[in-house]
């Protein structure tokens, strides 16, 4: 796969290829932003293999997926400091060219236009280098925080799932909105900043 490893930046905001090193930062965000973070994280499904084991078989397991091109797992970094995950999953090739995003950020840097900026980032990068035509994300309705990323973004398109993941089995039904490169011929990351006072 020719675009992965890769790195972006854009205003203070860096995308880079998740790294063992990262371990004690990424503890510590997820400590610090627990009660803010964990009603959103994902379930293990009945059966599945479950979370890895530790920070490293993490890395490991999206470092395959990376070179297997089905992910691109970035860490995110603000002004140098480690601050959270975004991860372009589920990438599906042929006539279908879309993948999944999801994000997570240290609640010590939310809420500065930060999350907005990122995942603008992945989904150019995914539009250009990547090749990709569709990408969507899947968030809870009550999940407002991560409402407000994809409203800064303006996706256009927004399709109620009902039981869309086995992590929404028991909450609202899920709101699924897609970006397609026909939406955003100039980047998405391009609209932010047209759209910023």
């Amino acid at each position: 796969m020719t675009d992965w490893p890769v790195v972006l930046t854009s205003r203070g905001v860096r995308l880079r290829p998740l790294e063992n090193a990262d371990a004690k930062a990424w503890r510590e965000a997820r400590q610090r932003s627990a009660t803010w973070l964990t009603p959103w994280d994902a379930t293990v499904p009945p059966g599945a293999a479950g979370r890895p084991s530790s920070f490293r078989s993490l890395v490991k397991t999206l470092r395959r997926a990376a070179r297997a091109g089905t992910s691109y797992p970035f860490a995110l970094d603000v002004e140098g400091t480690f601050a959270g995950q975004v991860t372009v999953s589920n990438i599906v090739r042929g006539s279908a060219q879309f993948a999944s995003i999801g994000y997570w950020i240290d609640q010590q840097h939310a809420g500065r236009g930060v999350m907005p900026r990122a995942v603008a980032m992945a989904v150019d990068h995914c539009f250009g280098a990547g090749g990709l035509h569709r990408i969507e994300v899947a968030i809870r309705p009550e999940n407002s925080n991560s409402l407000r990323v994809v409203e800064k973004l303006g996706p256009s398109y927004v399709v109620y799932a009902p039981r869309y993941l086995l992590f929404f089995r028991h909450s609202p039904t899920p709101r699924l909105y897609t970006v397609t490169t026909e939406e955003c011929p100039g980047g998405l990351l391009a609209r932010l900043d047209a759209d910023r006072p």
